[in-house]
């Protein structure tokens, strides 16, 4: 991780490309931040934060960045669950299979497991509820053999 100064957002100077040069001989990843800009961030709220990025010129937190890269060192995903009331994040290691991932939600679940009913979440964003999705023909049914993907946005059906 590179901590820069305010000045080098969009634009990290030479010390940022060294290590970078460094990482990539390494194998290793990197994530460029400002501390500052960060702890100014973390005290707004989410309409005040994507404002203050826009104005900065980025697109997200440096935050978001590091845990993007955390996830993907240590191998792991997220899958999602939308209901009525709510929408859900689940972490799972990448390469889970369908009713491995509906038993981090619940036992029964995997279980019972019979399908999992999959969306893609730009998909989701896009028409909002399952109904509209299967009204457009987007809801796939996938089986027991299924590997999730990042971001699928997920029903599982089951019995016990």
């Amino acid at each position: 991780m590179a901590n820069i100064d305010e000045a080098q957002i969009g634009k990290p100077g030479p010390l940022v490309e060294r290590v970078a040069e460094v990482a990539r001989a390494d194998g290793s990843g990197l994530v460029v931040l400002c501390g500052k800009i960060e702890s100014e961030l973390a005290g707004l709220s989410e309409t005040e934060a994507r404002e203050f990025c826009r104005e900065l010129g980025i697109e997200h937190s440096g935050l978001d960045d590091l845990a993007v890269a955390s996830y993907d060192l240590l191998g792991l995903m997220t899958f999602l669950t939308a209901g009525e009331k709510e929408v859900r994040a689940w972490t799972i290691e990448r390469g889970t299979r369908a009713p491995q991932a509906a038993g981090k939600i619940h036992g029964d679940i995997e279980r019972g497991f019979i399908r999992a009913e999959i969306v893609s979440y730009a998909d989701y964003v896009k028409y909002r509820t399952m109904d509209a999705l299967k009204a457009a023909g987007l809801v796939r049914s996938e089986g027991k053999e299924y590997v999730m993907q990042e971001g699928d946005v997920v029903n599982f059906r089951f019995n016990v």
